[in-house]
């Protein structure tokens, strides 16, 4: 989004949607959401990308604490995922909701 124009009302609301439907269904939700809107509007396409390349990110940041579990420090680092996860998920979905892109920190770029 180079030339930057402020998404409409509807666009915004979507973005926003996908972050907040992630906390009800995690992955169905927000798929759904960005595959039936990503084609109408740049903004939900940069937004669906970024939920979903964190999805996959923080998906690998929680296997990894399990695994450490053995040695009990997956205890305290799937503790940390997760109110991490949570931050930054409603972080997103206000940054989204007013109209900006926003970066979750810590993500793999894979959908690009």
């Amino acid at each position: 989004m180079n030339d930057y124009k402020m998404p409409s009302n509807d666009e915004r609301l979507i973005a926003a949607a996908i972050y907040v439907t992630s906390f009800f269904t995690v992955f169905v939700g927000p798929l759904i959401i960005w595959l039936l809107k990503k084609n109408d509007s740049e903004f939900v396409d940069y937004h669906g990308k970024e939920y979903l390349n964190f999805l996959i990110s923080y998906s690998i940041y929680s296997a990894i604490s399990v695994v450490l579990m053995i040695i009990l420090i997956g205890v305290i680092t799937i503790w940390i995922v997760g109110i991490l996860a949570f931050i930054f998920t409603v972080v997103a979905a206000v940054k989204a909701y007013e109209g900006k892109e926003y970066r979750i920190p810590l993500v793999f770029r894979i959908l690009k």
